[in-house]
Parts: structure tokens; C-alpha cells; sequence
């Protein structure tokens, strides 16, 4: 007899693209219909195996990096009577100054043939 991960089974896929997976492996590797599989080409083959999922942490891990490097700075801040809020607004000026400045440098002024004068346009 065969040892398990030798089975084979020959398939045909539909027009769709869609195959279905022999109810002895699904059974074997514990697929059902809630399952999520993991799709490779390895070598020139099409590998499918059950996939794991892990659990995704609210937000971004760069922006809560970014979050802790500062703060020490937002400690400073409130232990000097600023609020949260006070904090925040700062730091969405600050963004917002940095977006107008960056906007700014992205529009010159270009000669008009058509009028006979100058327009704003983007780089």
C-alpha cells in the first residue's frame, strides 16, 4: 500500500479554472469547507496545502514603531500640561504643513502658447 503522501489522483479542471480536490485528501489533510488553502508553484508544480492564519493586530507595525520612538517626546509634552488632544492637533498641523510644502514643489508655472500666459501645472 501506498504511503499517504504518495497518493495521486489525476483531475481535470473546469472551464473555470476550478478543480476539485478528491474527498480522501481533503479527508487525510483535514480540509473542509471553512478551510483556507495556500496555492505555490514549486519546481513547475502546482502545490495546494492547508493554510494557517494568523491573527492581524489592529494598525500597522511601522506606525506603531513609529508611535513608540515618540514617546518619550509625548511623555515630555504632557508632563509640561499639555493634553492628548493638544498633542494630536500639533502633530496633524505638522503633517498637514509638511503635505502643503510638499504640494507647493510639485506645481511651477508653465508657458501658455494658446493664451499667451502662464498656467499652473503639476511636475
Amino acid at each position: 500500500m501506498p504511503h499517504e503522501t504518495d497518493a495521486k489522483k489525476i483531475v481535470r479542471p473546469l472551464r473555470s479554472g476550478e478543480i476539485t480536490i478528491p474527498a480522501a485528501f481533503r479527508k487525510q489533510l483535514g480540509i473542509d469547507e471553512q478551510s483556507l488553502l495556500q496555492m505555490s508553484i514549486t519546481d513547475g508544480e502546482l502545490r495546494i496545502k492547508p493554510g494557517a492564519v494568523r491573527e492581524v493586530t489592529q494598525g500597522s507595525l511601522w506606525l506603531r514603531d513609529l508611535y513608540n520612538y515618540f514617546a518619550p517626546v509625548r511623555e515630555e509634552a504632557q508632563a509640561k500640561g499639555y493634553s492628548e488632544d493638544e498633542i494630536n492637533d500639533a502633530i496633524d498641523a505638522a503633517v498637514s504643513a509638511v503635505r502643503a510644502s510638499q504640494r507647493a514643489r510639485n506645481v511651477c508655472l508653465i508657458s501658455c502658447s494658446t493664451c499667451s500666459g502662464w498656467v499652473v501645472g503639476s511636475v
